[in-house]
């Protein structure tokens, strides 16, 4: 059932088939009116109910009282010498996120933000530095793909797939928002939405144990691992939350993933290179014997620079040693080509302009000044 506060309007954005299907049926009307309107929606980017012309003129001025199709706004647009697009989006409250766009070939790769801020504090990312505000609702994660199908069809219909791959990768750790995620992630691969396969729409995650096992019970999407460091000494400075969640329990959460996937997939894990850090042969050796019996391909990412902080990006020749270890150990390696840098829209550098609650942002801007 679909509950709204008093004079509020549901937002049809961000509702899958089965939740498009419960509205209409609370209203008295047919299950396929869910379909009809999908379509309008996702499809061909229509948020006026007027132009839903195989809706009767009754039921569409139901729904202007009652329902809305509301996109985020979009505050401002970059793009980058290398053909990346980012968006900068103001959400309900005044903070913005970020979503940057891809294109690679014949590929367009969304990334795609999931809260405003983040709540991890990974050392290396900028937006854990801007501390944490809030989830974003469903129809503010699939309103990301909305806008950015839209602004690439050039009005000819979102139907002919422009993004042909989403990651969720922006800002935010997907897994905290386990509910809006994943009617979200529903919408992109539904025939009705965006139809995009689900190889080919991937949730990363830093470690959410309970929230891996519990994605499992419901979607079968591609799931990369922000793991960044071969043991537990060195992730604990990297990425707290493997204090809480350490690497033997997070890699037997992806063993039980994998279970359900099949069809010889595997885990996608990312790992970023810092100069000196965690980019020396030994940590090489230590996490190829790490990953020995996990089904996987290693994504390795150069770091990118962000403010206040003393890490460094890793010499090139640091990064094809590290490779050629991983490699000549049997693993599929690659290294991910920075992309969008010089509008700040490269791995780790989404940050947004968050209405910090947890008071983070103020304590780095504190440290930078000494």
């Amino acid at each position: 059932m679909i509950h709204t506060q008093p004079n509020t309007k549901v937002n049809l954005l961000g509702l899958p088939l089965e939740k498009m299907e419960a509205f209409f049926l609370e209203l008295g009307e047919k299950r396929f009116r869910a379909s009809q309107v999908l379509k309008w929606i996702h499809h061909y980017g229509v948020s006026d109910f007027d132009a839903m012309t195989n809706l009767g003129k009754p039921l569409r001025e139901r729904l202007k009282l009652i329902a809305e199709i509301r996109a985020p706004e979009v505050v401002f647009e970059s793009h980058s010498e290398d053909g990346t697009r980012k968006w900068v989006i103001k959400l309900d409250g005044g903070s913005c996120v970020e979503t940057v766009l891809i294109p690679e070939g014949n590929r367009a790769t969304l990334c795609v933000s999931s809260q405003i801020g983040c709540a991890l504090d990974c050392s290396f990312c900028s937006t854990g530095k801007q501390g944490f505000n809030r989830n974003l609702s469903a129809a503010e994660i699939i309103g990301q793909v909305w806008i950015a199908s839209k602004t690439l069809s050039k009005g000819h219909g979102l139907n002919d797939r422009s993004v042909s791959n989403v990651v969720l990768m922006g800002m935010g750790e997907p897994l905290l928002n386990f509910d809006n995620v994943v009617d979200a992630l529903n919408l992109m691969m539904q025939d009705l939405g965006y139809g995009i396969s689900k190889r080919r729409v991937t949730l990363s995650t830093a470690g959410v144990v309970p929230g891996i096992d519990q994605l499992r019970e419901v979607t079968d999407v591609a799931l990369a691992i922000s793991l960044h460091a071969p043991n537990n000494a060195l992730r604990n400075e990297l990425v707290p939350i493997n204090k809480k969640y350490p690497i033997e329990e997070l890699l037997a959460a992806c063993h039980r993933y994998l279970q359900v996937l099949g069809d010889k997939r595997v885990i996608t894990i990312e790992y970023i290179l810092i100069d000196a850090v965690n980019d020396q042969p030994e940590h090489a050796r230590e996490l190829a014997d790490l990953l020995h019996d996990l089904p996987c391909k290693i994504n390795l990412i150069p770091f990118n620079p962000i403010p206040n902080s003393d890490y460094r990006r890793s010499p090139r020749n640091s990064v094809a040693a590290f490779q050629s270890i991983l490699n000549k150990a049997g693993y599929v390696s690659t290294v991910r080509k920075t992309r969008g840098d010089d509008i700040d829209a490269a791995c780790g550098q989404l940050a947004g302009d968050v209405m910090d609650r947890t008071r983070r942002s103020s304590r780095y801007i504190s440290l930078s000044q000494h």
